[in-house]
């Protein structure tokens, strides 16, 4: 009996050491289960924290400016802080439309023909930064991002390579034409070598035609700034067809009672400088044109150059030119896109677009002025509110490195000045996202020139200096 107890009584002690084992076992698994519930939870948190960290980031830089019109002058302030730009942030990125189908991607082309005494390693980086901070990776209003490109002659090697630590796509290319193979004899091969900036090289600005990855390409010459988003424009262009009158309406076309092409392959503004008013040929300004790849074109236009039909007092075919970079660009795109290819080009305002702030008209010996786009009446792109012109470009300005004294406060110059010092502003921003103070040590008008510009002229002027893009 007592044997009996006594296992009795120890199958009853394992039991409830069993029962306690298992009630322990349980509660560290609740409380394991906790632990991770807490774990995901912060984990949440951090992840959602970043988040909103990067959409900030895009935010930040806001640049106000304001004309003073009582002296023609314009104040530039800074607010919040600027970006900071990932040269490597659109790798990722597909060709046109990323995962959820809003984003597209445009390519920004631009040529490099030689190595010369002008900073353009300056100007590319300030035009790179001013094109990022109004495409969608920074500015909410827009939903196009760009890849950006340097076509470059093989005599400018040495001095690109440093624009790939800036984030540009650098791709070496010869002049499409062998200037012997030329045929003709109106003059074209033997003076194609020297006519307008860069002669015959020139044409390595048609390779943006055989870039079809994109959708779009523009192409900007180096000495430009862009001051908003383009997305309507470039919406437009896309499918013109398609447009609603409220797009439609933001549209600065030049001359909106003409026909808009279903298809439009090229956007352009013209050079009403070079020619006199009523010459029908005038050339369109090779600083600036948006196209729609096609390998076709671009092996069209090498035929042109190539069948030499040009004649040096009438120009191509004997319509267009002769003007300056009549022989190139400026004087193949008017022949291509009016005479060969009519209905597949539009005009934009150059007052918004590709403003070089230039005079609009003519004044004959009796003060008669003579607009040069052959109207009555003409805009002038000079006294443009800086708000309103998406594009500039630093042509008759003179270029922001020349470190201009600006002593007389002439209204007729207040574009100029502005955009002037939204080029340093940009700079000055640029160099802030890389971690640096924003202000050189320059004392010609450091409030203008951001401390930039030591003395008046070319040789006043601070370079940017290596290495770029470090950011904060």
């Amino acid at each position: 009996m007592e044997g009996r107890e006594r296992n009795r009584l120890f199958t009853q002690k394992q039991g409830q050491q069993r029962r306690r084992a298992s009630s322990f076992s349980k509660c560290i698994a609740r409380s394991l289960v906790w632990i991770l519930v807490l774990i995901i939870i912060a984990y949440l948190m951090i992840l959602a924290l970043l988040v909103h960290s990067k959409t900030s980031e895009r935010t930040t830089t806001i640049t106000e400016l304001s004309g003073d019109s009582y002296n023609g002058d314009v104040s530039v302030a800074i607010t919040g802080k600027a970006m900071n730009i990932n040269n490597n942030n659109n790798k990722n990125k597909k060709n046109e439309i990323d995962e959820d189908g809003d984003t597209i991607t445009i390519g920004v082309a631009s040529t490099v023909t030689g190595c010369g005494s002008d900073p353009f390693i300056d100007g590319a980086a300030v035009l790179k930064y001013s094109i990022d901070i109004n495409s969608a990776k920074y500015n909410n209003n827009s939903k196009y991002v760009y890849e950006h490109i340097i076509f470059y002659h093989p005599d400018a090697k040495e001095c690109v390579l440093q624009l790939q630590n800036l984030g540009y796509i650098l791709l070496e290319k010869p002049t499409p034409i062998n200037v012997d193979e030329i045929q003709g004899d109106g003059g074209l091969r033997e003076r194609i070598v020297v006519t307008g900036c860069c002669g015959e090289k020139e044409l390595i600005k048609l390779e943006s035609f055989r870039l079809t990855k994109y959708p779009l390409v523009i192409h900007l010459d180096l000495d430009v700034i862009i001051n908003k988003p383009m997305d309507d424009v470039l919406d437009f262009m896309l499918n013109p067809s398609k447009a609603s009158p409220e797009l439609l309406a933001k549209i600065p076309i030049m001359w909106p009672k003409k026909d808009i092409p279903e298809d439009i392959q090229l956007l352009f503004t013209t050079d009403y400088n070079v020619v006199a008013p009523r010459r029908p040929d005038k050339p369109y300004q090779g600083g600036f044109f948006v196209i729609k790849p096609n390998i076709d074109s671009y092996d069209e236009f090498v035929d042109i150059v190539l069948s030499g039909d040009y004649d040096v007092k009438k120009g191509w075919g004997g319509k267009v030119g002769p003007f300056h970079g009549g022989m190139t660009v400026q004087g193949l795109f008017p022949w291509f896109y009016q005479y060969l290819h009519p209905g597949k080009s539009l005009e934009l305002n150059r007052c918004i677009y590709n403003n070089m702030s230039d005079k609009p008209y003519l004044e004959k010996d009796n003060k008669m002025r003579v607009c040069r786009t052959n109207e009555e009446k003409c805009e002038d792109c000079r006294y443009k509110n800086m708000t309103d012109v998406v594009s500039f470009h630093f042509t008759i300005c003179q270029k922001p490195w020349m470190c201009l004294e600006y002593k007389a406060q002439s209204d007729q110059f207040r574009l100029c000045r502005a955009m002037n010092r939204l080029w340093y502003t940009y700079r000055s921003e640029l160099e802030i996202s890389w971690g640096r103070s924003g202000q050189g040590k320059g004392s010609l008008k450091s409030e203008h020139y951001k401390g930039y510009c030591n003395k008046t002229g070319f040789k006043g002027y601070q370079h940017i200096q290596a290495p770029y893009g470090k950011p904060n």
